[in-house]
């Protein structure tokens, strides 16, 4: 890892979710109100609860296991599990899950692109471990 990621995961886990939730609601006013926000990049899990401008009830949303990855070709965006309280949201979460969404390449952001999917690559997947075969020397 190197430090430049580092130094952008400590910032994340040390900038506090109440600047995070005042600032999105400053961009989100007439629109909704973010009450709640947890960002585990280690886990690579986003937690937020949030009320529609208007609305009574409040909607919570749970992603997990998202990452950026490069396909050769371009970047892509794929969440692999995601839910809601409300049944509508995880009828419209469904359609995305699972699925790997192309970002758009814009040769200015090239640089910090290539940051961010490295901050959230997929972590490796665990190889198979074979049963381990002991031999009688006997024989």
């Amino acid at each position: 890892m190197s430090i430049k990621l580092s130094l952008i995961k400590f910032i994340i886990k040390l900038t506090p979710n109440i600047a995070i939730i005042w600032v999105a609601n400053f961009v989100l006013k007439g629109i909704a109100e973010l009450l709640e926000f947890n960002f585990d990049v280690d886990a690579r899990k986003v937690y937020v609860q949030t009320r529609l401008y208007g609305e009574e009830g409040t909607i919570e949303v749970s992603l997990e296991d998202f990452a950026i990855f490069n396909d050769g070709e371009s970047y892509r965006f794929i969440i692999h599990h995601a839910r809601s309280d409300r049944p509508w949201l995880n009828n419209l979460l469904s359609k995305v899950i699972g699925k790997a969404w192309k970002i758009p390449a814009l040769p200015q952001f090239a640089t910090q692109l290539a940051l961010v999917a490295e901050l959230f690559k997929a972590p490796p997947a665990e190889l198979p471990v074979e049963p381990e075969v002991t031999q009688d020397l006997a024989e």
